[in-house]
């Protein structure tokens, strides 16, 4: 099953959340699992251990070609990592040029083989890229932040979902970086009491201060891996249990 991590909109903790949704994976549900990054940032290899790729995997992923010897295996079991290059700024252009709406999914399927979960971790913007990860997903997480900015690019995915054909795919939108003391994040929990919710945390700092998922710094016991379990167990079971 492929997992998105997406927003049309940068700065709403996308990165972290696919690198600790990966880790949860793996670890609490035992699955294997593969964090791929596709952000030409490279943050989330950055963080589980995998240096920069050079730019073979802008060029297999246009060409359908096998991806496996790229694949690096983390310092925590069942995860495994698909790292980013610089070449990915370009994929978009790419896909465009392509003209074959589904050459991602067909990546994604291939991959999918081996694992059990693959976890995206998405580019921001509303772009040919993202056309793509809609048709190669089962499930997007959205991350939003509880004000207009944030909501406003949730709208526009949402809308921008209504104009495809063929698309799918499950939404599944998640608070980000709540801070529960602040009015308007309130009043928008309020407004949608049954989105999960990550709160605002220095643990999910040290995610990429100290390069490694928050349930390998933190007690299972605490709040923020429980913020983390809490949602991969919902992602779960939006996804039926799937094997």
């Amino acid at each position: 099953m492929i997992i998105g991590v997406y927003s049309s909109k940068g700065g709403v903790g996308k990165t972290t959340l696919a690198v600790n949704l990966a880790w949860a994976s793996a670890v609490i549900s035992k699955r294997s699992t593969l964090l791929w990054d596709l952000d030409a940032q490279g943050a989330a290899s950055y963080i589980v251990g995998q240096e920069p790729l050079g730019a073979a995997v802008r060029k297999r992923i246009v060409g359908n070609d096998d991806l496996t010897s790229l694949i690096s295996q983390t310092a925590f079991e069942r995860l495994d990592v698909l790292g980013a290059d610089r070449s990915l700024r370009h994929l978009d252009r790419d896909f465009h040029e392509l003209g074959k709406p589904r050459r991602l999914a067909k990546v994604a399927e291939a991959l999918g083989a081996t694992y059990d979960r693959v976890i995206i971790d998405c580019p921001p913007g509303l772009t040919d890229t993202s056309d793509q990860l809609l048709r190669a997903s089962d499930l997007i997480v959205v991350p939003v932040i509880p004000a207009p900015l944030s909501r406003r690019a949730l709208d526009a995915i949402i809308e921008y979902m209504g104009r495809k054909e063929q698309t799918k795919v499950v939404l599944a939108p998640v608070f980000s970086m709540v801070d529960r003391r602040r009015l308007a994040h309130r009043r928008e929990l309020e407004e949608h009491p049954a989105w999960p919710v990550i709160p605002m945390a220095s643990a999910y700092e040290r995610v990429s201060q100290e390069c490694a998922p928050v349930g390998a710094l933190l007690p299972s016991s605490s709040a923020a891996v429980q913020a983390v379990a809490d949602l991969w167990r919902r992602l779960e079971n939006a996804l039926g249990g799937a094997k």
